[in-house]
């Protein structure tokens, strides 16, 4: 299975790692130069928990956002 919210769907996003070279502008240099970008996965912190879901427990995967919003009734 995937790492996905089964509530809204968020899963895993890519993206750039940056390497910066130089000195910032407020800090009396030229400022910062992008000397390298490598792709890199931005990973959604999914839990797996019981939840209540239409009268019956089941095992869900959610992310905690959804989890901390109470978008679900946990199971004991």
């Amino acid at each position: 299975m995937a790492r996905i919210c089964e509530i809204c769907g968020k899963g895993t996003s890519v993206g750039f790692k940056l390497e910066r070279r130089g000195l910032p502008k407020k800090k009396g240099g030229v400022g910062l130069k992008i000397t390298g970008k490598t792709k890199r996965k931005f990973k959604a912190n999914i839990q797996t928990m019981r939840a209540n879901i239409n009268g019956s427990i089941k095992k869900i995967k959610i992310c905690t956002r959804c989890m901390n919003a109470g978008k679900v009734v946990k199971v004991v």
